[in-house]
């Protein structure tokens, strides 16, 4: 039988104490996102979730979901019988993806969580995603959130992150990928020329 999927214990939207960089401007967030994807956020959004493979009855992980919009779009596909998880270490982008979440009468399971600590039983999500967060790491907590994300995936799972980044940066975040386990591993460029998109399988 597959284990159930974790039931989060959120920190009260409290943010997370971290050594990476943390963004409280949640109110402003949408709008630097619509940016960066050059005026287009829907149709990036709808990409990254088309990118991450997602299908009904999935147990998707979120990770650095600031305001929720790829979590939102995510749990509209996995649909009923699957299950949505989003973290952030900001408070504030947890109170308003959940504001999100209402709104567009999905279930969403926010909380205030890290990348390199995952509050999650091993082997409990079917895909993890990540975008536009992994930069605000350091190396050393991107060597940790790897094996944490590799952790809690279920053997085949899968892994898709979004990110900025020259070839150099693809690379780095490749061969962490690789420490950590994962098979099949490839980074590609992903629309802007500033951005990548990197997949992976659990082994």
């Amino acid at each position: 039988d597959r284990p159930a999927a974790a039931t989060m214990r959120p920190m009260e939207d409290r943010s997370a104490e971290t050594e990476g960089r943390v963004i409280h401007w949640a109110a402003f967030y949408d709008a630097l996102m619509n940016v960066v994807s050059l005026g287009r956020e829907a149709r990036f959004r709808r990409r990254v979730i088309e990118g991450a493979a997602l299908q009904p009855g999935e147990r998707v992980l979120d990770v650095g979901c600031g305001t929720g919009t790829a979590a939102v779009a995510a749990a509209k596909v996995v649909g009923e019988r699957g299950r949505v998880h989003a973290i952030d270490p900001a408070g504030e982008m947890i109170t308003r993806a959940r504001k999100k979440a209402e709104k567009a009468g999905v279930d969403v399971e926010l909380g205030v969580g890290v990348a390199e600590s995952l509050p999650y039983p091993d082997n409990c999500m079917d895909v993890v995603m990540s975008t536009l967060a992994f930069h605000h790491l350091t190396r050393r907590l991107q060597g940790l959130a790897m094996a944490e994300i590799h952790r809690v995936l279920v053997p085949g799972g899968r892994l898709f992150i979004v990110d900025f980044g020259v070839a150099s940066q693809a690379s780095r975040l490749t061969a962490e990928a690789k420490a950590a386990g994962f098979t099949d591993v490839a980074a590609r460029r992903f629309g802007p020329p500033f951005l990548f998109a990197l997949t992976a399988t659990s082994g």
